[in-house]
């Protein structure tokens, strides 16, 4: 399904007052939230896919279905009948889903057509001007009004005015919006106006004006005050959304949200660094969820930073899991109103693989609209889609957080790794993957192990790997070996539903692990989980 956002940020499609995330995580009618389980999302997914286009009832099963599905959810005409019922819709006169009776399904409804892509506010009025005794002067404060905000905010974020009869859909589909209403009475002209954060609709403020109908002078002087207003206000909900981990109160926007990306990326050296304070913060608030957060995220880069071909007893990595996992599942009611803690206790459940994966996809998709101005949430909504096999989507969040971050910065080579193992994931050969991500680039010396383990894991299977890493996985040994493929499964594999695409992941190094070292080298519980303990 495609998708349009500002700074190629992920937006939705609308069908009259209701907007459907692009993603089917969620959908907003009236300032109202609904909630999709993954079926649902999984059947929504595939009928707005494939518009007024007839889908049988075991296409549809096979669509959705997975080894870990509700039974209720192998009933396509159940699971139709809740999507239903959470998007509003009548059996007999459908909006959305019609029934093709006795065969199946299809899509019916057709979205509305979208803002362009880079509008991140917009500005309309709650009544049609066409008809108001001063419109002259209501549409010159509104062009008043977009030149103030605009000189405010910065030429890279769009402002437009959209006074159409789609005022609504075209308000939720921008970033932002500014409402403003009017009422004449004596001579003047009183405008009020509300700034929203779209979609959830949430008022970040609002203004009064009065404009002397005879002055134009104080159209410019109230639109001066309402840009200052407007620009403090998106300043101050950006910095909310950035708030917790770590970051300095007083570090000035830009810099705090490139420090909200750079505290939830995988290889942040700093959380393995910084254990000692983090476990004292720990322990002297012992009820402070971002202190708690904080900690996790330490025991978390002690997973993945450790020397993969060392590495940790499976006994030490369970305990650290098992801290992980009650630390923030106790942590959850007390972080509801912070995004950023929220895409952080997401992207720990989504790690440890514990089951909680339908938990932490509802979490990142309520912190997902709040943090939509920055990178911070893109690496966990694409592991998301890459647990789920849904790698295609997957790749299309990985390439948003590359073209917005800095080439060469930390963040961007993480990004293109996830891209590059979800196309390997997703059968695509280990050489197109390596190419389209050029991981051939990542030369840091200090992460020479990890360029190790991705020319493994983008080797062909069926060839000699490079002298280089041939050599070095022959340096290893049996047991060094073991301990890589363990790292590369416990990183990268296990967290995907499908058995083939966890095979897909480990092909590659199995094989030359078992070429060079033979097939005893391989833990047991690797070859079971990659669908390997048969083969020969």
């Amino acid at each position: 399904m495609d998708s349009v956002g500002y700074g190629g940020k992920t937006q939705g499609l609308d069908f009259g007052d209701l907007r459907i995330d692009a993603a089917c995580m969620f959908a907003h009618r009236k300032g109202r939230t609904v909630q999709f389980t993954r079926s649902e999302r999984a059947l929504l997914l595939v009928l707005m896919s494939n518009p007024r286009r007839l889908m049988t009832r075991s296409r549809l099963l096979d669509e959705i279905a997975t080894g870990t599905s509700d039974p209720s959810d192998r009933n396509i005409d159940f699971l139709v009948n809740r999507l239903r019922s959470k998007l509003g819709d009548n059996a007999k006169s459908p909006t959305f889903i019609a029934t093709q009776y006795g065969e199946g399904y299809l899509w019916i409804a057709t979205p509305a057509p979208t803002m362009p892509p880079d509008t991140f506010l917009v500005i309309g009025s709650t009544s049609d001007l066409e008809e108001h005794p001063f419109r002259g002067q209501a549409s010159l404060l509104m062009d008043r009004l977009r030149d103030a905000i605009s000189d405010g905010i910065g030429p890279e974020r769009k402002v437009v005015i959209n006074a159409g009869k789609e005022l609504s859909a075209a308000h939720d589909r921008a970033r932002y919006s500014l409402q403003v209403s009017f009422h004449a009475a004596h001579g003047r002209l009183s405008c009020a106006a509300a700034l929203r954060n779209m979609p959830s609709k949430r008022i970040l403020r609002t203004f009064r004006l009065q404009l002397d109908i005879q002055d134009d002078t104080s159209f410019a002087s109230e639109a001066s005050q309402v840009r200052d207003g407007v620009v403090d206000a998106l300043n101050q909900s950006l910095k909310e959304a950035s708030s917790g981990l770590g970051i300095p109160e007083d570090e000035a926007l830009e810099d705090r949200l490139q420090s909200a990306s750079r505290r939830l990326s995988a290889d942040n050296p700093s959380w393995l660094a910084n254990g000692s304070q983090l476990g004292r913060n720990r322990a002297q608030n012992p009820h402070d969820a971002d202190a708690a957060l904080q900690w996790c995220l330490h025991l978390f880069s002690r997973l993945v930073l450790t020397e993969p071909f060392t590495g940790m007893s499976l006994q030490e990595r369970d305990g650290i899991e098992t801290e992980i996992e009650s630390t923030v599942l106790e942590c959850l009611p007390d972080i509801e109103s912070n995004p950023l803690l929220m895409l952080a206790a997401a992207k720990l459940l989504y790690f440890i693989n514990r089951g909680h994966l339908d938990l932490a996809e509802e979490i990142a998709g309520r912190a997902f609209a709040p943090t939509q101005d920055f990178t911070a949430a893109l690496p966990i909504l694409g592991q998301l889609k890459y647990a789920r096999g849904r790698y295609d989507e997957a790749v299309k969040l990985f390439d948003q957080g590359i073209a917005m971050a800095p080439s060469g910065s930390e963040f961007h080579w993480h990004m293109r790794v996830l891209k590059c193992l979800a196309l390997v994931a997703g059968g695509h050969s280990g050489a197109s993957a390596a190419q389209a991500t050029d991981i051939g680039n990542f030369s840091a010396s200090s992460l020479r192990e990890i360029n190790l383990m991705l020319g493994w894991t983008t080797a062909s299977p069926d060839k000699a790997l490079p002298p280089e890493e041939e050599q070095a996985l022959q340096e290893l040994g049996a047991a060094g070996a073991a301990k890589a493929l363990e790292y590369l499964y416990f990183t990268s594999a296990r967290h995907i539903i499908t058995e083939n695409g966890r095979a897909n992941v480990m092909r590659s190094m199995i094989a030359h692990v078992s070429r060079l070292h033979g097939r005893q080298a391989i833990p047991d519980f690797i070859l079971r989980g990659s669908g390997a303990a048969g083969s020969p």
